[in-house]
């Protein structure tokens, strides 16, 4: 139930009150996740207090989708059965998500209600609803606050603008960089729309030209940091105060590269345990996602610890339009091809849009056959990233020997 400006009474909490229910909890699923072979070889020792959580080796990322690539769909460390799962998802890396039945099990519905979205809102959830959970997270979470969705997905702006103006569309779900779109074509086709004044933006950095574009139009923005693997991890609940923890997560920040804590304020990499889905228990989860924790508390009254938000990758993997560019996506691209040069991936942002362009080597010279390769280069990002970008055929060795596969060069501001 929510109260007041609150979704529920967890959010004010003590921190000894939490703490007691998050080690009950961690002990509890680790108690679950012990039904697992492949989990049970990482949760060999007791976990008596919080801090005990370091002892638990990390599982990354990287290595689940190797995991699942030898084991699929998901590498034998389900506790569940899969006629059990609600839905089952294939995000890019490839990987594979699941969730269950239980109300709320993303839990996005706390980012939601923090973010104002309440009955009597419309909401356009312009996430995708195929392949990738995102669409059915924001879905559910907006129903759980008796909102009215409209399923849009993030494609075709001007029908997108024709469904906002037609029903009054009153809040926004999806990456930020579309929203920026659609309000752009509307001032083109001269189309007030006065009637939407929030929004819930996440799968993409929120530059600070374009959070200004929305405050310019008086839309309350808000960002929330989740994903397919973990659900919600934090929310914002007040403008340049932070992310809030989730109440259903531990989040620690440890030195990249290991599992060692770092004190408050140190920049490492965010690792993840989601303490209320047991079809599947993830523990200390290695995003490969840089963030720091905040000193201090909410100005809200949540008591929850925050963090600084996104601040980049521990490795060489970023976001493009709400998907994740990786080295090894660079390489399919070039083996598919028969392409032995080296490459290198060019993320740059232009007139508030990212640009990827991909540089490849190849002892290529005359211009019909550079074009030819350029286009089956092109068409190939698409195939295998989902995003469109452009191809440059460079001299071979004309690359950096820096062991550089991706070069993000957007300035992501303070």
């Amino acid at each position: 139930m929510i109260k007041n400006n609150f979704f529920d009474d967890l959010e004010t909490r003590s921190v000894d009150e939490r703490n007691r229910d998050h080690l009950e909890k961690i002990n509890n699923l680790i108690k679950i996740a012990r039904n697992s072979k492949n989990q049970s070889l990482r949760l060999d020792k007791p976990v008596e207090t919080l801090e005990d959580l370091a002892s638990i080796p990390l599982l990354r990322k990287s290595e689940l989708i190797q995991k699942q690539s030898d084991c699929p769909p998901f590498a034998q460390l389900n506790v569940s059965e899969i006629k059990d799962f609600a839905h089952i998802y294939r995000s890019p890396g490839p990987i594979y998500d699941l969730d269950g039945h239980s109300k709320d099990w993303w839990r996005f519905s706390r980012a939601l209600h923090a973010a104002g979205f309440c009955y009597g809102d419309i909401v356009q959830n312009c996430f995708s609803y195929h392949f990738t959970p995102a669409g059915a997270m924001f879905e559910e979470a907006a129903k759980i606050l008796k909102c009215t969705v409209f399923p849009a997905g993030g494609e075709n702006t001007d029908l997108q603008l024709e469904v906002m103006k037609d029903i009054g569309t009153t809040a926004y779900v999806g990456v930020p960089d579309f929203l920026k779109i659609i309000l752009e074509k509307a001032d083109e086709k001269n189309i007030p729309l006065s009637k939407l004044t929030k929004a819930m933006v996440t799968g993409g950095p929120l530059f600070p030209g374009v959070a200004q574009n929305f405050r310019d139009r008086n839309i309350h923005v808000r960002q929330c940091y989740g994903t397919a693997d973990l659900g919600l991890v934090a929310y914002e609940a007040a403008e340049n105060d932070g992310m809030v923890i989730d109440e259903n997560v531990i989040l620690e920040i440890v030195k990249p590269g290991t599992g060692i804590p770092l004190n408050e304020g140190e920049v490492g990499e965010v690792i993840v345990t989601v303490l209320n889905n047991y079809e599947l228990p993830i523990i200390r989860f290695a995003t490969g996602d840089l963030s720091a924790i905040l000193e201090g508390s909410s100005t809200t009254g949540r008591t929850n610890k925050r963090i600084k938000g996104w601040m980049g990758r521990a490795d060489q993997t970023t976001k493009v339009r709400g998907m994740f560019v990786q080295p090894s996506q660079v390489n399919k691209i070039l083996e598919t091809l028969n392409i032995n040069g080296s490459a290198r991936m060019i993320v740059s942002r232009s007139n508030d849009k990212d640009k990827l362009l991909l540089k490849v080597e190849a002892e290529v010279t005359d211009p019909d056959q550079i074009e030819s390769l350029q286009k089956k280069i092109s068409d190939e990002i698409k195939n295998v990233i989902n995003l469109r970008g452009n191809a440059k055929i460079v001299p071979i060795k004309s690359l950096p020997n820096d062991g550089k596969v991706i070069d993000d060069m957007r300035d992501f501001g303070e």
